[in-house]
């Protein structure tokens, strides 16, 4: 396998994994699990996947890794080991040069004309020695020597042989084919020659010419053991698991580590990508690496074959120990991971079943929670959330008893007996005197007054209802004192579209007419309605009420600004008053809005109230910002 087939497997695999994950997280929904779940899993995808992923990889490059060497390493030791038979072959092929060296033998060799058996003996017994002493005695390799000249044979063997004639020899030989010089090589299984014990050979055939007419004297036959090839291979044969053969283009098996293949025909050489370097074939656990090389003189193919199951073996073992002692780090960290998210979820549920306790309404519970990590600053954060909100609670309370109690000493005022029964004696007066307009105008104008004061479903009410309920009472005032009263109403806005709580301007002119009238003899009261901006730059509504009448001395006035910042809604004698109207809209718009009193004998009392400007869309929403007590 390429290595370019090897990164591909590894993306694919590492896409399937992360495929894998993807669909897991799918399958989890994080969103509404618990904390402990969401640690635990997080822990498995930045701990176990990646030490998992990173095993494998390691794996997988480790094994690749040796699979390359092994293929790089090998294909250069099958060269060298070609280098080494061919070494071996071309010394081997200069053995038959020895037969030149012998006069005695070149003489029975030109000499073919026997008179008698014993000339013809002694000729044998001259070729035989000269073979036994030249390649047996000298080349334990070489199994036999096999001479043949003119009908005649001259054996030499170093062990007992059968089959060896002309019609079983698959090339020609004899004075009559012409061979050259060149040495032939016939391959295992070529011939029909034996030794016992069938050991695999290879025969080296080369023609005897007599150089002096050109003639072939005869043809030489050297059996060589096929150990110069295992002795060459030996080193690469340590493997146990790998196998061995050398073989020609046609893919005829020379050796074989396997006996029995020699001289059989390897047909799958035709299907080999390359003859020189290495390859994988088969799928699975049946992958086979094999490394070739090719000799560059007789062509001849060395071909190694090991299952790569065998040379990662030892990264096996390895791989093994790995996943072990992965599985091992994995449930350890896994407690490790268990303990630690029930340790901080602990907290957190029991944090988390007291805010229920508080959802319920049991504001006092008690928070056994003193560590300082988060949780413990969330806890610490949650108790002091609650004692503030008890502490609101209690303030608010509070305020909404004061705003019942100032609804209440309005409504007292606004029914108040001492008017009433004031406006029914002018009344009364008008009707002994014949005033019948003034009567009917008195008693419409009192029925609208009542009117306005009982419809006490609204605590906001357009200024436009206010302006007109003021101009009533001071109508019904002007009966009663003539030209002893004077007022004026002014408004410079649009009053029909803003709102402000009832009942803020009858105390005020109460007050004026109550303490003017008393020292002087006639009351000048100026009431003026506008619209200006505070200091942040939004809308307010500015009341304010003034007259000319003898004013307020200083101690009264500190007196009276003291008790109107700090407890306007305190205990006290007299009734709504002043404080009555400033606590009402401290309480429903903040402490930014307030009522403000100055007062001088030369200039008379003046009196203003600012409040927020009130459209009619914001009137429901105002008092749900403000926590009104009934929503109203």
């Amino acid at each position: 396998m390429t290595p370019l087939l090897w990164d591909f497997q590894l993306i694919l695999q590492g896409r399937i994994l992360i495929n894998m994950i993807s669909k897991l997280l799918e399958n989890i929904k994080l969103k509404n699990s618990r904390l402990s779940t969401k640690l635990i899993i997080t822990y498995i995808l930045l701990t176990v996947i990646p030490m998992g992923l990173l095993g494998v990889l390691a794996y997988y490059e480790y094994t690749k890794s040796i699979e390359e060497k092994v293929g790089e390493y090998i294909p250069k030791l099958l060269k060298q080991a070609n280098n080494n038979i061919e070494n071996s072959l071309s010394e081997l092929e200069r053995l038959p040069e020895l037969i030149y060296s012998s006069s005695d033998v070149m003489s029975v060799l030109r000499d073919s004309n026997y008179k008698n058996q014993s000339k013809l003996h002694q000729d044998q017994f001259i070729v035989e020695s000269f073979l036994t002493n030249t390649y047996l005695d000298n080349s334990s390799e070489i199994l036999g020597a096999f001479l043949l000249s003119k009908n005649r044979s001259f054996v030499s063997t170093r062990i007992p042989y059968e089959g060896f004639n002309l019609e079983n020899l698959s090339l020609p030989y004899g004075e009559e084919h012409d061979l050259g010089e060149k040495v032939t090589l016939i391959l295992p299984k070529q011939a029909s020659l034996k030794f016992d014990g069938d050991p695999p050979y290879i025969l080296l055939m080369k023609q005897v010419t007599d150089f002096d007419n050109r003639k072939s004297l005869g043809t030489l036959f050297l059996a060589v053991k096929l150990s110069f090839i295992k002795d060459v291979l030996a080193d690469l044969e340590e493997e146990k698991n790998a196998t061995m053969w050398v073989m020609n283009e046609d893919g005829q098996v020379i050796y074989h580590t396997n006996a029995s293949k020699i001289g059989s025909v390897f047909s799958e050489i035709k299907s080999y990508p390359l003859l020189n370097g290495s390859f994988q074939t088969g799928s699975g656990k049946e992958k086979t690496l094999i490394s070739v090389n090719k000799s560059t003189r007789h062509k001849w193919i060395i071909v190694h074959s090991i299952p790569l199951k065998y040379l990662t073996m030892g990264t096996d073992m390895v791989r093994n120990v790995t996943v072990l002692a992965f599985f091992i780090l994995v449930i350890i960290s896994s407690l490790i991971s268990v303990f630690l998210a029930w340790t901080v979820t602990k907290p957190i549920k029991k944090l988390g079943n007291l805010m229920q306790d508080v959802k319920e309404g049991n504001l006092s519970v008690s928070i056994p929670i003193d560590s300082k990590d988060e949780v413990g600053v969330l806890a610490q954060s949650f108790d002091s959330m609650l004692t503030e909100i008890r502490e609101l609670i209690r303030k608010n309370y509070s305020i909404e008893i004061r705003q019942k109690n100032a609804e209440l000493y309005a409504l007292q005022s606004q029914i108040n007996p001492h008017f009433m029964y004031n406006t029914l004696q002018t009344i009364n007066m008008a009707v002994e005197d014949g005033e019948s307009e003034t009567v009917i105008e008195m008693v419409t104008l009192l029925g609208r007054m009542l009117r306005y004061s009982l419809s006490n479903k609204e605590r906001l009410v357009p200024i436009s209802q206010e302006v007109d309920h003021i101009q009533d009472y001071l109508k019904i005032q002007k009966f009663r004192f003539e030209e002893r009263l004077t007022y004026k109403v002014q408004t410079e806005l649009d009053s029909g579209s803003y709102y402000t709580p009832k009942f803020i301007l009858q105390p005020l002119v109460e007050n004026s007419i109550k303490y003017g009238l008393e020292k002087r003899k006639g009351l000048t009261i100026n009431i003026d309605v506008k619209e200006i901006l505070n200091t942040s730059g939004k809308k307010d509504i500015l009341f304010t009420v003034s007259d000319n009448g003898p004013g307020i001395n200083q101690e009264k006035l500190e007196e009276l600004n003291c008790k109107l910042k700090s407890d306007p809604m305190g205990k006290r004698d007299s009734g709504f008053g002043i404080l009555n109207v400033h606590a009402r809209v401290m309480m429903m718009f903040g402490n930014q809005y307030e009522l403000k009193v100055t007062s001088s004998i030369e200039n008379g009392t003046g009196i203003t109230i600012q409040i927020p400007a009130i459209s009619k869309n914001d009137v429901s929403s105002y008092f749900t910002i403000q926590g009104d007590g009934d929503g109203k």
